[in-house]
């Protein structure tokens, strides 16, 4: 991470996974109507993305509160991310975020882990500890990703069909590749951080 504004939206997007999210949603979507469907998708967002604003706006003062260091923070977050990425390109035996409950969606598994996820928090509260001074900047990125996340998700039948489920599985897996590859030089800068402080 560079710390600049198009990374910070990358990073989100990366962590948000939207594409990766087209299976999962269009399963837990499958009995809905249409109209509700998108109606479901864009309230999903709005929570998720009220999640992340959250953090975005207190990412610093809860590091405060629990007295974590920002070395810890940044080796913390590689690990999350690792562990998504991991999942990511190799799957799961219940999927990314495990067995979702009966019923429409509401905030969980969709808005929360599967959008606001612990990766997007993590490089969330990660971003408002090493930049405090970039709030509007946090909040524009997450807009931006959560925007994004919207319009890929209310294309999902259509991308579906376009590059079928062999190419989602390998779009998710790719983008897992690039996500463990931040996840290593995040756990690096907190390394080389960490001993600098020695």
């Amino acid at each position: 991470m560079d710390g600049s504004f198009l990374s910070m939206v990358v990073i989100l997007l990366l962590v948000m996974d939207p594409l990766g999210n087209v299976p999962l949603f269009l399963t837990l979507l499958r009995g809905v109507e249409a109209r509700r469907r998108m109606r479901v998708i864009a309230r999903e967002c709005v929570i998720a993305a009220a999640i992340m604003m959250i953090f975005a706006f207190c990412g610093s003062a809860i590091l405060d509160v629990f007295g974590i260091s920002d070395p810890s923070l940044t080796m913390a977050g590689g690990v999350v991310l690792f562990l998504i990425a991991l999942r990511m390109i190799f799957g799961g035996v219940d999927g990314m975020y495990g067995e979702a409950p009966a019923g429409e969606p509401f905030i969980v598994p969709l808005a929360t882990p599967a959008i606001a996820g612990p990766a997007a928090i993590a490089a969330i509260v990660l971003l408002a500890s090493a930049a405090p001074g970039r709030l509007l900047e946090r909040v524009a990125a997450i807009a931006i990703a959560t925007c994004v996340t919207l319009l890929v998700l209310i294309a999902a039948g259509r991308i579906s069909e376009l590059v079928g489920e062999r190419g989602l599985v390998a779009l998710e897996r790719l983008m897992g590749l690039i996500l463990t590859a931040i996840a290593v030089e995040m756990l690096l800068r907190g390394v080389t951080a960490f001993v600098r402080h020695l």
